[in-house]
This record gives C-alpha cells, sequence and structure tokens, in this order.
C-alpha cells in the first residue's frame, strides 16, 4: 500500500486532542473520516505527536496508507474537500517510503507558545494565545528559560499522567521573542527538542510567565527543575497557546514547502 505524510493544520479549540477516543471529536478521527470517504478501508493514521485538547497545529504530520496510487497533490485536494467545515486541512502531501514513520522517524518536534500581555480581553485571537493582564519582561523571562536547556531530569515540568518512560528529556532550545501587540505586548516562545513530555511545554509556559511577571525570580527555575517535584513548578499555562510549528526529519518529505 503506497504511503503519504501528511502535513496537517488545524485550531485545535472543536476537539478534545489529537487521538481518537469515545466521546468528543479529535482531529485523528475527523481525519481519517475525510480519507476513509475515499478509501472506506484505510488504516488508522498515525501522527508525530498527541497534542492534548485545545492545542493547535500548522506543522503536525501524520502518515496515511492507501490502496489506490494517488498523485500527491490530488490527494491533499480531495482530503481537504471532505474535511470542510471541520477547522482541519492538509497544507502538504507527500509519497514516502513504506518504511517511513511520522512519529518514529521523526528527529525534533518545534512548539510556539503565544502569551499576550494587556488588560483587554483578546477578541480576533481569542483561543490562539494565553491572555495576561500584566506586563512581562523579556529579558527576565530569557534568564529564566536559560536554565532549563540541556539534558535533565524534568519531573517537575510534566503532568502526573505522563507515560513516557523517563523524564530525563533534552531541550535544545528555547528562544524568546517579543513583539508589540494592540493595547500591550506579545511574547512567544519557541522550543524545539526531539520528544517532550506530557504538558512539559505548558507546564514550562506558565513558571516562565511567573518569572516575566516578577513574581518569580529567574534562578527559581532551576530549583523548580533540581527539585523534580511537580509541586515545585508553576501554574500550567491554558492550551489557548501552544503550537506544534514543526517536526524535523533527516530528510524533508515535503522538500520545504
Amino acid at each position: 500500500m503506497p504511503r503519504y505524510a501528511l502535513r496537517v493544520e488545524y485550531d485545535g479549540r472543536p476537539f478534545a486532542g489529537w487521538q481518537r477516543q469515545d466521546g468528543p471529536a479529535s482531529v485523528q478521527q475527523t481525519l481519517e473520516e475525510a480519507l476513509r470517504a475515499l478509501e472506506p478501508d484505510m488504516p488508522s493514521v498515525a501522527a508525530a505527536g498527541r497534542t492534548d485538547a485545545g492545542v493547535h497545529a500548522t506543522g503536525q504530520v501524520a502518515q496515511c496508507d492507501m490502496a489506490k496510487d494517488w498523485d500527491p497533490f490530488r490527494l491533499s485536494e480531495a482530503v481537504n474537500w471532505h474535511l470542510k467545515p471541520a477547522p482541519v486541512a492538509i497544507t502538504a502531501c507527500a509519497r514516502v517510503a513504506d518504511d517511513w514513520h511520522a512519529r518514529f522517524s521523526a528527529i525534533e518536534r518545534r512548539y510556539t507558545f503565544r502569551i499576550v500581555a494587556r488588560r483587554a480581553p483578546l477578541t480576533l485571537q481569542a483561543g490562539q494565545a494565553w491572555r495576561v493582564i500584566g506586563p512581562l519582561d523579556a529579558d527576565l523571562i530569557r534568564e529564566g528559560a536559560r536554565h532549563l536547556i540541556g539534558r535533565h531530569d524534568f519531573t517537575t515540568f510534566r503532568a502526573s499522567i505522563c507515560q513516557a518512560k523517563s523524564p530525563v528529556k533534552t531541550l535544545d532550545e528555547i528562544t524568546v521573542e517579543e513583539r508589540p501587540y494592540p493595547g500591550g505586548q506579545e511574547i512567544r516562545l519557541h522550543l524545539r527538542a526531539r520528544s517532550f513530555l506530557h504538558n512539559q511545554v505548558r507546564s514550562i509556559a506558565g513558571t516562565l510567565e511567573r518569572v516575566g511577571a516578577g513574581a518569580w525570580p529567574p534562578a527559581r527555575v532551576a530549583e523548580a527543575l533540581a527539585a523534580r517535584d511537580r509541586a515545585a513548578c508553576g501554574p500550567v499555562a491554558p492550551p489557548d497557546g501552544l503550537c506544534l510549528t514543526g517536526v524535523g526529519y533527516p530528510e524533508d518529505p515535503f522538500g520545504s514547502r
């Protein structure tokens, strides 16, 4: 069966997360239903990462095995037709080797977390960023974030229900970007690692927001990390601001499209 890589974009607000489950709709279920409108016996799809309820993606990567040898462009066009009106879209499609895997072939994941600091509620960006009231100091956030770079035991920054075999992960990069926003400011946290623990990015974002707000000194981030205790973490940020922006592979299946 020909295998295809799909780059998937979605607004996570209507979904209970990526993974198919009983009850509320998931992104996986929505995508599979669109694909099965083309081929009813298509096997389940696999993805590079299982995003939580309310988390968005511009660069999620999934794989599907089709019985027919589809032209990738025609496959993406047909799937997008059947995805309507769900806020899910295929932005790239490529034929890949039969042993290529969206999850196990990946060598890095990239996330962005958006924080908007202003008193007025968000309107056009509601659900797309975490709105906090007070201003944030980007330099303090950068100082706090430096303590998290590298290989560490991230027990403090993972959910109690995390199923990862080990809390030890290597966080390759955290870039703190500050930009103006109408009536306030926006902070974007860009994180890159081979893999992440459950709720790791949201836990880091909530903790760094406390640093930027002046409630935590930057050195407290190092203390929280060393504690290896969930109780030492700052508040877990809501899913609104989190977006899976990319997945890296030894060779880009989409040719940088």
